[in-house]
Order: C-alpha cells, then sequence, then structure tokens
C-alpha cells in the first residue's frame, strides 16, 4: 500500500506512529459540548457546533485533544483529516471519527499535518477504504499498516520549518494580489464619485432624474406563472453583477410578456435600477432581446437627448447616488426604494459629448480593473497548485 516511491527516506507503517485515543466521556445532558466537523480535502478540522447534552445520542463520546490526528471513516477518501486545533481541546466526537494521538518519540504532529495535506496520503486513504456504493467507508487495519516516509526527528523539523517558510510567501502573495485588486476597486469607486462631482461642476449644478426621462416605472406587482421556457422574466439577483444575465432568470409565457409589457417594456439604452431588497444598483440595457422585470426594478427610460445610458449607469452607481439611495430606503427585511424618491434623484446632466468623455475615461479604468482581477484569478490558480508541488516535494526528499 506504499502511496510514495523512489522515496530516499525508509516507509514507516502508521501504526507505528499513531497511537488510537480511547479517551472518552459519559455525556451529562445538562453540559454543554462542542462537536467536530471535519472539512475535505485537507481543509481543516473545525468546530461544527456546540450543544447540550441532552441533543447527543447516546451516553458516551470520544474526547479529542489539541494536535491528535483525526479523520472521517466515511470522507477520509476525500481529504477528511486533520489535526485538532487548541480551540477543540475536549470537544466530543462519535466512533465516525477515529483519533489518534502521534508517537513523540516518532513523529512530529505538524510534519503528519502537512504530511496528510498530500495526494499521496489522500491515494493512501482511499487505497484503505472499500464498501459498495454510498457506504465506502475507511477500514482502520488497513489505514493503520499502511506505510508512509519518516525521515529522523530533526530532519522532520527542518522539513517543516522549510514547508511554513515557502507556505508563509505563498500566502503573502496571495494577499498581496487581493490588496491589489481591492485597491484598484476602491480606486475605481472613488473615479465614479469624483466623475459624478465634476459633471455636476461642468453642468452647473444637478436635476431630478425624473426631469430627465421620458418615464420611470416599475416591474410588474404581481408575481406571474413561472414556465419551464419562454421570455425571461429578470429581478435583482439578474443584474447585479454587472451584465444582464439569463442564465439563471425564470420565464413566463410570450402571452403574459405581452400584457406586461404594456405599462412596462425594458429596451435597448434603458437603465435598471434595483428597488427591492439591493437598493441603488444600476445596470444600463446593452441587449436586444426581450424581457419582462418584477416590482424590484425600476425602469428608467432615458430622454436620450440629454442623458447617455452609459453615463447614467456610471453616475447612479456613485458613491454619491448610492448613499442617496441608502438613505431613501424604507424597510428592515425586505428594504424598499420608492418610484417618488427615485424621481428626484439629484442627477448631473452636462452635454452628451462631456458625458461621453467620462464614459470613455471610466471605461477604461473599468477595463484595467476587469484585467487585473482576471489577473488575480489566474494567479489564484497558480499559488493554489503551487502549495501541492511543495508538499509533494517535501515528502519525497527534494526540498
Amino acid at each position: 500500500m506504499k502511496a510514495w516511491v523512489n522515496n530516499i527516506y525508509p516507509m514507516v507503517p502508521l501504526g507505528v506512529l499513531l497511537i488510537k485515543s480511547k479517551e472518552q466521556v459519559e455525556i451529562d445532558p445538562y453540559q454543554r459540548y462542542k462537536q467536530v466537523t471535519i472539512k475535505l480535502w485537507g481543509k481543516g478540522v473545525v468546530l461544527r457546533d456546540e450543544v447540550d447534552g441532552a441533543e447527543i445520542a447516546g451516553s458516551k463520546r470520544f474526547i479529542v485533544r489539541p494536535q491528535q490526528f483525526i479523520l472521517s471513516r466515511i470522507d477520509a477518501r476525500n481529504g477528511a483529516f486533520g489535526l485538532v486545533p487548541g480551540l477543540l481541546d475536549g470537544a466530543v466526537v462519535s466512533n465516525d471519527f477515529p483519533t489518534f494521538t502521534p508517537d513523540p518519540s516518532r513523529v512530529l504532529p505538524t510534519f503528519l499535518g502537512w504530511m496528510s495535506k498530500t495526494r499521496d496520503f489522500v491515494n493512501l486513504c482511499r487505497a484503505a477504504s472499500e464498501g459498495t456504493t454510498n457506504r465506502v467507508r475507511l477500514k482502520e487495519d488497513r489505514f493503520m499498516r499502511a506505510t508512509v516516509p519518516l525521515p529522523p526527528l530533526p530532519e522532520q523539523r527542518r522539513i517543516v520549518a522549510r514547508i511554513e517558510e515557502l507556505a508563509a510567501r505563498i500566502e503573502e502573495a496571495r494577499g498581496l494580489r487581493r490588496q491589489a485588486v481591492e485597491e484598484a476597486e476602491a480606486f475605481g469607486t472613488a473615479a465614479f464619485s469624483t466623475a459624478y462631482d465634476e459633471a455636476t461642476e461642468i453642468a452647473g449644478g444637478v436635476e431630478k432624474l425624473d426631469d430627465l426621462c421620458l418615464r420611470i416605472t416599475d416591474g410588474t406587482h404581481v408575481t406571474p406563472t413561472y414556465v419551464p421556457e419562454g421570455v425571461p422574466f429578470l429581478s435583482v439577483k439578474d443584474v447585479t453583477t454587472g451584465t444582464i444575465r439569463f442564465d439563471e432568470t425564470r420565464f413566463i409565457t410570450p402571452e403574459e410578456h405581452a400584457i406586461l409589457t404594456r405599462r412596462c417594456k425594458p429596451e435597448r439604452n434603458d437603465v435598471l435600477l434595483t428597488k427591492v431588497g439591493t437598493t441603488g444598483f444600476a445596470k444600463a440595457v446593452d441587449v436586444d432581446r426581450e424581457f419582462s422585470i418584477f416590482v424590484s426594478l425600476a425602469l428608467l427610460k432615458l430622454d436620450q437627448a440629454r442623458l447617455d445610458p452609459q453615463f447614467t449607469e456610471y453616475m447612479l452607481n456613485s458613491t454619491k447616488l448610492r448613499d442617496h439611495s441608502a438613505s431613501g430606503t424604507r424597510g428592515v427585511g425586505n428594504k424598499n426604494l420608492v418610484l417618488k424618491f427615485i424621481r428626484e434623484f439629484p442627477m448631473p446632466a452636462p452635454s452628451l459629448s462631456e458625458q461621453h468623455h467620462i464614459v470613455t475615461y471610466l471605461d477604461g479604468l473599468q477595463a484595467k480593473v476587469k484585467s487585473l482581477k482576471q489577473l488575480q484569478v489566474e494567479t489564484a490558480a497558480e499559488l493554489d497548485a503551487l502549495l501541492p508541488s511543495v508538499l509533494d516535494r517535501a515528502f519525497k526528499g527534494e526540498l
């Protein structure tokens, strides 16, 4: 059952390194107990909940201690194992979570902890598991017979120190990349507000949004009849990602759509504004596909001789008008932004040429932020792959 090959360290059975913990406690129905859960793929041992003893089935439970190695019989094949953290000292587990104390004369708990995050260790647990579909469980005797590479304690300390040094560098790089994206987003948000102020100055003040629109209304107030296929029926969740999304929307019949659009028909170059729940988020309609909207969305039909749709989206999403939206939002649970308040929004309306100039600048800024986010995603994937590579080399004596 060797998982590691061509290793310079001697291979030692886990049964030599791990001592099965049998510490138990009689459950007191009037006492509170911490319970444990183990995340998949080496993501750690964490607190599941804290309950009264009366809520625990059975009269006894096993107790776990810090730095013990614990695994899930059912999900060990999916990486559900790890070291018990200090905050779970004295927590209780059932027999489905066998727990072991590493022999300090043979193995460092931290060495074992890092080793358990390797693909080879997961494969070892898969090889030690058997059963029918949905009943696959780790066989403890097989697990204990499985062998792992074991250098001397001084070498274990060196390996652990080296892994932790590299892991810290990886996390630092990940943090710096996240920080760069956050700073870019903050700069973009600030740029919207600066653009609002500049547009207001150029225009010589602001006007009521209602005076710059042909009509401001909202979607149907009655929940329609949904069908598996048909015309998209959009709500707040379908516009708050920065694009108009149709992949998770519901549908209504063309006949009901025809009825609803007699009063409220969204078209290209209109602007949608969220008014229920997540309020004050704007999105210009930049698609030709027909759709209907729910009452949670306001529809702004702009006077396009006065307002550019993309300019309007940027202004409405500026901190100035988002804060203004928040001040007019009513309710606690299902917050609502009423049309009367929306019509009073203070909107700058410089010349269309000035609006286009502002839009060009903000478009370029948004493209840079988007590019940086994509780079963050790609870098994150590279960093995620780096630590497994480090661990693979470490336990093959190559680090």
